[in-house]
């Protein structure tokens, strides 16, 4: 596959990727603060991730993941990106 039909390729298209956004800076602290938690603690998704290239992640950004359950409706998760 050449790297330009790589780029026509959209993960997020694709029926089992949830919905991935970046958290907005001024919501990060919230985040935190509901979680109890500090950035370094969430789990890592590297920065060369298909899907954090897609949406413009960068090392730092916090990755909400929308993921629907059946028995919870739908529940966010996070992920902190990391260089990789």
């Amino acid at each position: 596959m050449s790297e330009e039909s790589k780029l026509d390729l959209k993960v997020s298209d694709h029926i089992y990727v949830p919905k991935h956004e970046i958290v907005p800076e001024e919501n990060v602290g919230e985040i935190l603060k509901t979680y109890n938690a500090k950035l370094e603690q969430f789990p890592y998704i590297l920065v060369s991730d298909p899907i954090v290239k897609e949406i413009g992640g960068r090392p730092g950004d916090l990755i909400k993941i929308s993921r629907k359950s059946p028995t919870a409706g739908e529940m966010p998760y996070y992920r902190f990106v990391v260089e990789g």
